[in-house]
């Protein structure tokens, strides 16, 4: 973990939609690129020169060296600025930082990855670590949800993974009107869990979404016989140095930075405010 920003330049960027973006960045040093190692749900911090610091989830799979890529919402005066960042424009990246997925645990087992709106975007670094080793995981089920067919991020890649025999993945939308080619189910991510057909009792369950959308995918999952300890949360909250000093991300006796942003729900039950 590097506490001094290193610089990075912007590769490229994408719109994925009106309100989100990737964002592909290659590190300036050569050595740098090949030294640079995460954990899916790791994230970095990322400086715009004079304008401040802001914690970003690592969307990329840690498999893939040279670049690191960033999904961001923008949503604030260091978001606006990368927004406003020319291609070959330089940033600052300190990191990675947080525990990341367990994935030495999920490994050999059944593995579950439920999403909801950006929530994907960490996800999407489990997700590609865990196609690089198919062969490590027994069934693997991903469902994601989104407001309507043009908020489904990845869009492209989510309907490749759809077509794939080796994985199960099936996606929602809460409303598709006006959209004839959505051919895909309308309603709950919830009801997205109950056609995977997954057995839940020993299934490790990778969750991230908007705060509204844990109450009712926990809500499921628990009814459904997943262990409280399994079941693994994404709680990006206030993070701020990223190194535990500022205190800014701290529930109850936990600094998210630190100690998470990956909690299992049993963690999670006994953090105040979380629920």
């Amino acid at each position: 973990m590097s506490l001094i920003p290193v610089i990075a330049r912007l590769e490229e960027k994408r719109a994925l939609d009106h309100n989100h973006s990737l964002f592909r960045f290659i590190f300036k040093e050569e050595q740098m690129r090949e030294k640079f190692h995460f954990q899916p749900g790791q994230f970095v911090m990322l400086s715009i020169f004079g304008v401040g610091e802001a914690p970003i989830s690592i969307t990329s799979g840690p498999d893939e060296k040279g670049f690191i890529d960033l999904c961001v919402r923008k949503a604030g005066r260091v978001t606006t600025a990368l927004y406003s960042l020319e291609e070959n424009g330089k940033v600052g990246i300190r990191g990675p930082f947080g525990n990341g997925y367990p994935v030495d645990k999920m490994r050999g087992g059944n593995l579950l990855i439920v999403a909801g709106g950006l929530g994907i975007a960490p996800l999407r670094s489990l997700i590609r670590y865990v196609l690089w080793r198919r062969e490590a995981f027994k069934e693997v089920a991903i469902v994601y949800g989104t407001k309507n067919p043009a908020s489904l991020l990845f869009n492209e890649e989510m309907r490749e993974l759809v077509l794939r025999r080796d994985i199960k993945c099936l996606l929602t939308v809460d409303s598709a009107q006006d959209n004839e080619s959505w051919k895909g189910h309308v309603g709950s991510v919830t009801d997205l869990i109950d056609m995977t057909g997954m057995p839940l009792m020993d299934t490790s369950v990778a969750v991230c979404g908007p705060p509204g959308f844990y109450k009712y995918v926990l809500e499921k999952l628990l009814s459904l016989g997943c262990s409280k300890g399994k079941i693994y949360m994404s709680l990006e909250r206030r993070m701020e140095c990223g190194e535990g000093k500022c205190g800014h991300c701290v529930i109850g006796h936990k600094y998210t930075c630190i100690d998470g942003p990956i909690f299992t729900y049993w963690d999670a039950i006994n953090l105040p405010e979380i629920f």
